[in-house]
């Protein structure tokens, strides 16, 4: 260890206990990247809190050294967001694992960030209550990074997204202020803050505590496998869905690829033949979903449904529903690696987004599997490729900006629940003019002056749009994301 290395951990030895700090190579190892696996760095060190006070000590050591910090939950993200820095600390929250309680009168639990989503409704359905945003990765992501992120899921068409489904944030800021951020009532006075650190990818805040919206279990919940053969047909038909009145509370869409990796991974019963299939789910008391349910096969026969199934029983819906959850895994077996994209359309383009993929996945000769929050617009393309071949990771990136680009064009998002992180980060310069990304610098430099909490991540400078700006007009090509501090 080199001397200012060592003098570095000393000093938050005088604070922290020695098992709480990793420093040895083989250690910070298992932190180098999150979910996107195709960027690495190994932190300076690691420190894993046990205690408000750890965390206060780390941050004010920081404050006082320059040190930049970034927090991390369970590393399931998708974006980059918890990517370490070589030259700063990495603060994992995965101790912050307790549910502190559960309050069944109001509906709601408090719970520190490092508690899996899953664990959630686990707790809470002795009471007959569930947490409802459930993202595919809910049996390990942490909720932490579900609020960082804003995470969705399956279900959140009908129920919300993270920052729906949140009412309290204890947080602590860079320089050790703590402040609370909502309120256990209904609404609180002043600016929506809950909103603007919900989706603030750690750059504001260190989150400590949470308070979440419990719901009460459906009385009935029964769902549809609707099978297309033309992926756009099907596209369309979730459309024709919701502009006949229909929230389902989960509408999802599988295309063919998808739909034999995820049946070859759980068995899940899809029809192997079709080119793509929809998962609509309905639920509520009796006699609401025996009504919806009718309604929505109506509509999905009259837009061009080849098979219509209705889960027997709660196994089969199960079964249908695993194999939606268990997508990303299972595409993983077409291909040595494959790329996760996130962006957000509005649902009437979604026939021609994946039109625009598909002419896009041609051009680049790249495969693109598409799966997809339908009801709400939210695609997921996994491109399916292999770093072991040169050039091969920059041309994916390259038709994964593309895409992010269409999604924009078309009047969406370059993401819907994953966040920029680094991953996305010049797209960020598509979506978004000087004025506004001066303002997003203008909020940043309010909570974390020093631009210490996960500098690079998210809000690009203006200067690095500059240069895209530049490159993507004259080479037609993404330039490689690198780690940049406000």
């Amino acid at each position: 260890m080199n001397q200012p290395l060592h003098n570095l951990v000393e000093r938050l030895h005088a604070f922290i206990p020695e098992h709480c700090i990793l420093h040895e190579t083989e250690d910070l190892a298992p932190y180098e990247c999150d979910g996107l696996s195709a960027y690495r760095a190994t932190p300076l060190l690691v420190v894993i809190p046990e205690t408000i006070e750890h965390i206060e000590a780390t941050l004010r050591l920081c404050a006082e050294n320059n040190i930049p910090v970034v927090a991390r939950g369970a590393g399931t993200g998708l974006s980059g967001g918890a990517l370490p820095l070589e030259d700063g600390i990495l603060l994992s929250l995965t101790k912050f694992n307790r549910i502190i309680e559960i309050d069944p009168d109001n509906q709601t639990a408090r719970i520190q960030p490092g508690v899996r989503n899953l664990a959630i409704s686990e707790a809470a359905a002795i009471h007959d209550l569930y947490y409802a945003p459930d993202p595919s990765s809910q049996i390990a992501c942490s909720i932490g990074g579900n609020v960082a992120e804003n995470s969705g899921g399956v279900h959140c068409l009908k129920y919300g997204l993270t920052v729906h489904n949140i009412m309290k944030l204890e947080i602590i800021t860079m320089d050790g202020e703590h402040l609370t951020i909502g309120s256990d009532a209904l609404d609180t006075p002043g600016y929506d803050l809950l909103a603007l650190m919900t989706g603030s990818e750690g750059l504001l805040g260190i989150i400590t505590e949470i308070t979440v919206k419990l719901l009460p279990k459906p009385t009935a919940t029964k769902v549809i496998l609707a099978a297309f053969d033309d992926v756009a047909v099907a596209g369309q038909a979730v459309s024709n869905i919701i502009a006949k009145g229909i929230i389902p509370a989960g509408l999802e869409l599988m295309d063919h690829a998808a739909i034999g990796a995820a049946d070859d991974f759980v068995n899940a019963g899809y029809p192997r033949d079709a080119a793509a299939i929809l998962l609509c789910e309905v639920d509520g008391n009796t006699a609401e979903v025996a009504d919806e349910l009718e309604h929505a096969k109506e509509i999905l026969k009259e837009s061009g449904a080849i098979e219509i199934r209705v889960a027997k029983d709660e196994a089969e819906r199960l079964k249908f529903w695993a194999g939606r959850k268990a997508a990303f895994p299972a595409v993983g077996r077409l291909s040595p690696d494959y790329y996760c994209m996130d962006g957000t359309i509005p649902r009437y383009q979604i026939a021609n987004v994946l039109t625009r993929i598909k002419n896009l996945s041609d051009e680049y000769q790249l495969p693109v599997v598409n799966v997809f929050h339908a009801g709400d617009g939210n695609l997921h393309p996994l491109i399916l490729y292999d770093a072991n071949i040169e050039g091969e990771l920059e041309r994916t990136e390259e038709l994964g900006g593309k895409i992010l680009e269409t999604c924009v064009e078309l009047g969406g998002s370059i993401t819907g629940e994953h966040g920029v992180g680094i991953e996305k980060i010049n797209q960020m310069c598509v979506q978004f003019g000087s004025v506004e990304l001066t303002q997003f610098h203008a909020i940043k430099e309010v909570f974390d002056p020093a631009g210490l909490l996960n500098p690079g991540k998210a809000i690009p400078t203006l200067h690095r749009c500059a240069e895209f700006g530049a490159m993507h007009v004259h080479h037609g090509k993404l330039p490689h994301p690198d780690i940049e501090r406000f």
